[in-house]
C-alpha cells in the first residue's frame, strides 16, 4: 500500500471519528426526527441552509458535474446546475403547503388527498431514491481506493458507510444538520483551494473556463433542459429535501431554500471547472480522480478529502430521511422511538450497499429516476386542484413507463433531438405533456358525467 492510500485511509478514519465524537446525541424523537436542539428550537436558517446545499451536493452529484465539464465544457456543468432549479420550485410549493394547505409533510398531503395507495406508491418511489443515493455516493469514494472490483475498492466502501453510518445512529436528523454544517465551510475551504490550484495554471485563466464548449442541443444542452423539465418533480421524490421543508418556520424554509438553490447551482457550475480542466489539458478518465493524479499528492488528498466530505453528508441525510420514513411517515409502528428510527438506519445501510457489488453507473441515478417520477410535477404543482385519486395513479404511472422506456430503448419515432441525451429530452418532454393530460383529463370525465 503506498502512502497516498495511507494518507487516504487516514482522512477517512479521522474525519469520521471527528464527527462521531462532536455529533450530538439525539435523546428523544423531537431531536432525532426533527432536529430540534435541547431547548426544543427548530433549525435556524444558516443552519438549514447549509443543510440543503451540501445535502445535494452528493459525492456523485460533483463527481457528474466534473465530468460533464470534461465532455462539454462550461456548458455541461451548467446542464447539471440546472438541478438546483428544484429547490426554488419545491421551497415555494412547501410553503403554500404549509401556509394554505396546513400540511406537516409531504405524506400527510398524498394520504389526505388521494388516500391510502398513493400513500404507499409514492413512499416506494422515495424509498428507491434513498436507496440508490447509498450505492451511488459510496461507488466515488471506493473510486479513489483503487479500480472498481477490487478489495481496496470494497473495503473503503464498507468503512467509509459503517463509520457515517455510527454519526447517524447517535443523532438522527440533529446529527446530520450539525455535521452539515461542518461539512459545508470544508467544502467551501476545499474547493476554494483546487480552483485556486487549476485555473492560474490554465492560459487566459477564468476566461478559458468561461468560453470552453459549444452551445448546441447535442453538446449539453439537451442535459440542460432535461434538468429545468425534471426540476418540476424531481424535488418531491427526495425526502433528504422536502424533510427540511417541514421543522423550522415556514418564512425562514423558504428563504432557505431559495439561497441554498442558487448556492448550490454556483457550487456546482465551480466544480465542473475541475472537468473543464481535464478537457483542456487532454486528459481522460473520472475527472475529479485523473486531475487530482496530475496535481499532486496533496491536491489529490484534498480532493479526495471534498469526496469523503460531500458523500457523507449526503449517506447521513439519507439515513435520516429513511427512518422517519419507515417509522413516521408510513404509520408502521405504534410508538415512535429514537431505537426503532437507529434500527432501520441500519437496515439501510446493509441494502444499499448490496448494488456497489454490480457496478452500476452512478449518473443513472439521476437522470433515470428523475424521469421515472416526472408524473410528481403536475401533483404537486397542482397541488390545490381538486381532481379524482385517479388523476394521481394515472400521472405517477405515465411517468413510471416513461423512465422504463428509457431504460429499455426509446423508439426512434419519438425521437426530436439528436445527440446526446436527446432520447431523455425527447420523452421527458411527451412524458410531461402525457402526465399532465393523465392528471387533468379524469376531472373533465368526472364534470362531464356530472352534468349528464
Amino acid at each position: 500500500m503506498d502512502n497516498t492510500i495511507v494518507w487516504q485511509w487516514g482522512l477517512v478514519i479521522l474525519s469520521s471519528l471527528i464527527l462521531i465524537l462532536f455529533s450530538p446525541i439525539a435523546k428523544n424523537a423531537q431531536q432525532f426526527f426533527k432536529a430540534e436542539n435541547k431547548s426544543g428550537q427548530a433549525p435556524n436558517f444558516v443552519l438549514l441552509t447549509s443543510s440543503l446545499v451540501i445535502s445535494w451536493i452528493f459525492a456523485k452529484s460533483i463527481t457528474n458535474a466534473a465530468n460533464l465539464g470534461l465532455s462539454f465544457g462550461l456548458v455541461g456543468g451548467l446542464a447539471y446546475a440546472g438541478y438546483y432549479l428544484s429547490f426554488c420550485v419545491a421551497g415555494i410549493i412547501i410553503y403554500r403547503l404549509r401556509t394554505q394547505g396546513g400540511f406537516k409533510s409531504i405524506h400527510q398531503f398524498l394520504h389526505q388527498k388521494y388516500g391510502q395507495s398513493a400513500l404507499w406508491l409514492f413512499s416506494i418511489l422515495i424509498a428507491i431514491r434513498l436507496f440508490n443515493e447509498i450505492w451511488s455516493n459510496t461507488m466515488v469514494i471506493g473510486s479513489y481506493f483503487g479500480a472498481a472490483g477490487s478489495s481496496a475498492y470494497y473495503a473503503s466502501i464498507l468503512v467509509f458507510t459503517g463509520l457515517t453510518l455510527v454519526y447517524s445512529l447517535k443523532g438522527g436528523m440533529r446529527s446530520s444538520l450539525f455535521t452539515d454544517l461542518i461539512q459545508m465551510a470544508l467544502f467551501g475551504v476545499l474547493l476554494a483551494i483546487i480552483l485556486g490550484q487549476i485555473i492560474p495554471q490554465t492560459d487566459g485563466g477564468i476566461s478559458t473556463y468561461l468560453q470552453e464548449g459549444t452551445w448546441s442541443m447535442a453538446m449539453g444542452l439537451n442535459l440542460l433542459f432535461v434538468a429545468i423539465i425534471q426540476s418540476f418533480s424531481y424535488p418531491f421524490h427526495d425526502p433528504v429535501m422536502t424533510d427540511r421543508g417541514f421543522i423550522a418556520a415556514p418564512k425562514t424554509t423558504l428563504k432557505s431554500f431559495l439561497w441554498a438553490g442558487l448556492i448550490g447551482a454556483i457550487c456546482i457550475l465551480l466544480f465542473s471547472f475541475v472537468g473543464i480542466y481535464a478537457r483542456i489539458n487532454g486528459l481522460e478518465g473520472e475527472a475529479p480522480v485523473v486531475v487530482s493524479k496530475t496535481l499532486g499528492v496533496v491536491m489529490m488528498l484534498i480532493m479526495n478529502f471534498i469526496m469523503i466530505t460531500s458523500a457523507a453528508s449526503t449517506l447521513d441525510s439519507t439515513f435520516s430521511s429513511f427512518s422517519k420514513l419507515v417509522t413516521i411517515d408510513l404509520g408502521w409502528v405504534n410508538e415512535i422511538t429514537v431505537q426503532k428510527g437507529r434500527l432501520t438506519m441500519a437496515v439501510l445501510a446493509i441494502v444499499g450497499t448490496i448494488p456497489v457489488f454490480f457496478n452500476p453507473e452512478i449518473l443513472s441515478a439521476t437522470t433515470v429516476s428523475g424521469t421515472m417520477v416526472i408524473g410528481l410535477a403536475p401533483v404537486f404543482l397542482l397541488w390545490n386542484w381538486t381532481v379524482p385519486k385517479l388523476s394521481f395513479h394515472l400521472s405517477v404511472a405515465i411517468g413510471i413507463l416513461t423512465g422504463i422506456i428509457l431504460i429499455i430503448g426509446c423508439p426512434n419515432a419519438l425521437l426530436f433531438f439528436d445527440g446526446k441525451y436527446g432520447d431523455y429530452l425527447s420523452l421527458n418532454i411527451l412524458g410531461s405533456i402525457a402526465c399532465f393530460l393523465a392528471f387533468i383529463i379524469p376531472k373533465g370525465v368526472q364534470t362531464l358525467l356530472t352534468k349528464t
